[in-house]
């Protein structure tokens, strides 16, 4: 399967093909043509096409896409079926929600518990994963070599935590935290999530809105 030279974009679009594979499947359908998927993906029967041929060729002339097919492919490609191991650091409102929305065994990952600084949580299950004291972090981190930290802490204890899942070797941080992360050259990747960008970007699409009703 080729991976090379794939724009950061592309690899951005494919969890929304995923999706959107999972909802036709669930509604019994068995394929699909680029025209169709485009049309209710917002995007064009080229562009789809363009972006499934950085990673093989999926579907056939007059056929289109066999949509369980193309689901596992997809699946394939975004590292679903590795069985990636995963754990919560904060396990406030926030890690909570994501844990309790986020059906890891079906996504096809390993999540492992939570840790929080909380006496009350400690001890406690969210969702049957067991919550640990953040003391036992990097310890855990190094003997059950977990690659993904989810990381929901205040902005003031981000870095800290950071830098001892970094030690442990961490291969991974998928960041909540709203602030940016300092990992270095040879630290994990981080995939930071600022939920008010998506709500400027919303307001700005409203603004020109606005604007063009003026004119």
């Amino acid at each position: 399967m080729k991976r090379s030279n794939v724009s950061n974009n592309v690899i951005r679009r494919l969890p929304r093909y995923l999706r959107k594979l999972d909802d036709l499947a669930g509604k019994g359908e068995e394929r699909i043509s680029s025209d169709k998927l485009g049309r209710q993906m917002g995007l064009t029967p080229s562009q789809i096409r363009q972006d499934f041929s950085c990673f093989g060729e999926f579907g056939q002339q007059g056929y289109g896409y066999n949509i369980d097919s193309l689901r596992k492919e997809i699946g394939q490609i975004l590292g679903t079926y590795r069985g990636y191991s995963a754990i919560l650091v904060g396990a406030g409102k926030l890690g909570t929600a994501l844990v309790q929305n986020f059906d890891f065994i079906i996504e096809g990952y390993t999540f492992l518990g939570a840790f929080d600084i909380d006496p009350e949580i400690i001890g406690t299950r969210i969702d049957g994963f067991p919550v640990y004291d953040v003391a036992q972090l990097g310890d855990f981190v190094r003997e059950h070599k977990v690659d993904i930290a989810i990381l929901t802490v205040p902005r003031h204890a981000a870095q800290t935590l950071t830098d001892i899942l970094r030690e442990a070797g961490i291969r991974a941080i998928w960041n909540f935290t709203n602030t940016e992360l300092e990992v270095g050259e040879d630290g994990p990747l981080v995939e930071s999530i600022h939920f008010s960008d998506s709500f400027l970007v919303l307001t700005y699409h409203l603004a020109q809105e606005d604007d063009r009703e003026k004119q």
